[in-house]
C-alpha cells in the first residue's frame, strides 16, 4: 500500500498515551487545501488500523463523534472529518427537517475533486498519527453514512484506502458531487475492498439503484477473484434510509446491530 507523505499535525502525536477523543485542526500543506476541524478518537493501545469516518449532511455532530468513539473502543484510530470544509467547516446539526435543508444546501456546493483532496489530506494526517502511536504503515479504511457513504465510495478510489464501508450512499448510480459520471463507475478500478450496506425499504436508494450497485460489485468481483483479491460485498438489511442512526426516525436497532457486526468483521478481515 502506498504511504501518504507530507503529514503536519497541530496536536501532540502520542495519541496512544492519551487515548482521549478530542478536536484536532489539520492545516493545509498543499495548494488548494483548507484547514479541517476533525474529531480524533484514538484507541487506548496501539491502533490496529486507521479509519476515516464521513458524516451525513448534518456535519460532524454528536452522533458521528460517537461512532468514531465506538470504533476507537474496537482498537481503531478513527478520524471524523467535515465534508463541507469550504462552506461550513464546523457544521454540527440535529436531525430536524430544518437541519436537513441546511445540510443539503451545503452538499449542493461540494465538488468531487475538492472532496478527494480533503480525503487525501485527512488520510496523510491519520497515517502520521498511526505511526506516532506505534503502528507505522498500518492500513487505512473508510466508512461513511448517507452523503458520507456516497463520498466513501469515491474515497475507495484512492490508493491509500484498503477497505471502505458505504452505508446507504444515495445517488451513486446516477451522478457524483458537482456533476459528472456516476460514482458507481469507480468500482471497477477499486483495488481495496468494498462493503455496501443498504436498507431494503430505503426510498432514497430505489430498486434500480440497488440492482446497478449489485451489478457493479459482481462485475468487479469477477476480476478480483481471478487476481486472488477478496470480493466486494453488498449487504441488504430490513429498514429505511438512516436505519443505522439512533437519532433518526427510521432507526432500526436490529439492522443497526447486524450491520455493525458485519462491518467489524469486514474491517477485521481486510485491514491487517
Amino acid at each position: 500500500m502506498c504511504r501518504l507523505p507530507g503529514v503536519s499535525l497541530t496536536v501532540p502525536l502520542r495519541v496512544a498515551a492519551v487515548a482521549e477523543s478530542h478536536w484536532v485542526s489539520i492545516l493545509p500543506q498543499r495548494p488548494g487545501e483548507v484547514p479541517m476541524r476533525c474529531w480524533w478518537a484514538p484507541p487506548s493501545g496501539t491502533p490496529r488500523a486507521g479509519l476515516l469516518v464521513l458524516p451525513e449532511v448534518f456535519g460532524v455532530n454528536g452522533w458521528v463523534r460517537g461512532v468514531a468513539d465506538r470504533l476507537a473502543g474496537e482498537g481503531y484510530g478513527a478520524l471524523a472529518l467535515p465534508l463541507f470544509s469550504r462552506t461550513a467547516p464546523a457544521l454540527d446539526l440535529d436531525y430536524s427537517p430544518e437541519s436537513l435543508g441546511e445540510g443539503r444546501s451545503h452538499k449542493e456546493l461540494t465538488r468531487t475533486p475538492e472532496l478527494l483532496q480533503d480525503l487525501g489530506q485527512a488520510g496523510r494526517w491519520l497515517q502520521g498519527s498511526l505511526g506516532a502511536a506505534g503502528a507505522p504503515g498500518a492500513p487505512i479504511g473508510c466508512l461513511g453514512f448517507c452523503f458520507g457513504g456516497h463520498v466513501a465510495l469515491l474515497a475507495a478510489s484512492l490508493a491509500g484506502i484498503a477497505a471502505t464501508c458505504d452505508f446507504y450512499g444515495a445517488g451513486v448510480a446516477t451522478g457524483r458531487p458537482g456533476g459528472g459520471p456516476p460514482t458507481l463507475d469507480e468500482v471497477a478500478a477499486v483495488r481495496g475492498r468494498l462493503l455496501c450496506v443498504c436498507g431494503r425499504e430505503d426510498a432514497l436508494i430505489p430498486p434500480q439503484d440497488v440492482a446497478a450497485l449489485e451489478q457493479a460489485l459482481t462485475s468487479a468481483n469477477a476480476g478480483r477473484l481471478a487476481s486472488g483479491l477478496r470480493p466486494h460485498r453488498l449487504l441488504l438489511v430490513p429498514g429505511g434510509h438512516g436505519f443505522f442512526c439512533d437519532q433518526r426516525a427510521d432507526h432500526h436497532p436490529e439492522s443497526a446491530a447486524l450491520a455493525w457486526g458485519e462491518m467489524l468483521t469486514f474491517f477485521g478481515e481486510t485491514l491487517r
